[in-house]
């Protein structure tokens, strides 16, 4: 079924209007489907892997604007892991302007874009300098093959990723997934692809757990700050979640890594502080140590684990998104419903549109 279409009156006062009625979360609902097909069509692009994911470089760069930033965080973190190869993301705009600092010309290298629409002026302009530089080359992930990114240089494209909201959901879930399932093919362990598979699958549930758990949680509290934490590949996604909260409801929130929370930033935590712990399996007990002392500071701890136990019993929520036994870097995708939908139902709350984000558009163009 169709959204319904917002009037400008309602996005201004909130009048009316429903969670159900705008395109943000129809969208979000969405991502089984785009996740799913990204997965298969990555797997279907073998030249594109073997032409870039071997590719005999020194380093590997990923790199995006504002949520595609993010998730070149998780892509990076994904290549690290499964290919045993340097990696790093940065915002592109860092490597058009302050390349210098950011990467070493004198080390050959493979630049991935990142972009939901494939025309984002830094990402393009960083793209095109880069292919000027003796021993490097590039590729991307995008959602639109006739991009001018994808025509520029050769793409992993999520055709279901495709979005009418401003704000990513669906789109970024879906590229994460195309880079981790050609990074798990170019990998040669088997084990790889068939943990991603398992998430594939994954999807749907978690999508309709995250959607009735995020609207509990924001029908029966209120909090005067929202901080999310999380480790390693999950550190872009912690991030990502802050950004939806800021983008849709206008709402300040920052992200640290988990145990870097103790280190002077818990100093802000209080009674109507809300936690979001994006817990990985690896590090699991030192985590929840973290949030367990954040509780005992007064504040309202949200867990999203692969498995409750005797452990997170402390906590206020606990959501299961499944999968104790594979790799954090496969269940990635499956913790960030939960924020999407955070930050959807917090900007109902607030009387805003998500579909329609303060001083924003969908495409940054310089």
């Amino acid at each position: 079924m169709e959204s319904k279409k917002v009037t400008q009156d309602q996005q201004e006062t909130g009048s009316l209007l429903r969670a159900g009625d705008t395109l943000t979360y129809k969208e979000i609902g969405e991502q089984s489907e785009a996740v799913a097909t990204a997965y298969h069509a990555a797997l279907q692009s073998r030249d594109w892997m073997v032409r870039y994911l071997h590719a005999d470089v020194e380093q590997a760069i990923f790199i995006g604007s504002g949520s595609s930033y993010y998730q070149a965080q998780a892509m990076a973190a994904v290549y690290r892991s499964w290919l045993k190869r340097p990696a790093s993301s940065l915002p592109s705009s860092e490597l058009l302007l302050l390349r210098d600092q950011s990467a070493v010309e004198g080390k050959s290298a493979i630049v991935f874009g990142v972009s939901r629409s494939g025309e984002s002026t830094e990402v393009l302009q960083a793209l095109q300098e880069a292919q000027s530089i003796a021993g490097w080359v590039t590729a991307g992930v995008t959602c639109y093959q006739d991009s001018g990114m994808a025509r520029m240089t050769s793409c992993l494209v999520s055709d279901k990723g495709k979005e009418q909201s401003t704000v990513m959901t669906k789109s970024l879930s879906s590229m994460v997934m195309a880079m981790q399932s050609a990074i798990a093919a170019a990998s040669g362990q088997p084990l790889y692809g068939e943990e991603l598979e398992r998430t594939v699958s994954e999807v749907s549930g978690v999508v309709d757990k995250a959607k009735r758990l995020a609207s509990d949680i924001i029908q029966s509290q209120t909090f005067n700050k929202t901080l999310i934490l999380g480790m390693g590949a999950l550190s872009g996604i912690a991030q990502e979640g802050c950004l939806k909260l800021k983008e849709m409801a206008n709402v300040w929130t920052e992200s640290f890594g988990t145990l870097e929370f103790r280190h002077g930033p818990k100093a802000i935590v209080d009674k109507g502080t809300c936690v979001i712990l994006l817990l990985s399996e690896r590090a699991r007990e030192q985590e929840l140590k973290v949030a367990a002392e954040m509780k005992d500071y007064g504040a309202y701890i949200i867990l999203v684990t692969a498995s409750a136990g005797t452990d997170t019993a402390f906590a206020d929520q606990v959501l299961e998104i499944g999968l104790p036994d594979v790799s954090d870097e496969s269940r990635i995708i499956l913790y960030l419903p939960f924020l999407q939908y955070y930050g959807t139902f917090t900007a109902i709350k607030l009387g805003l549109n998500p579909d329609y984000p303060k001083n924003l558009t969908q495409v940054v163009i310089l």
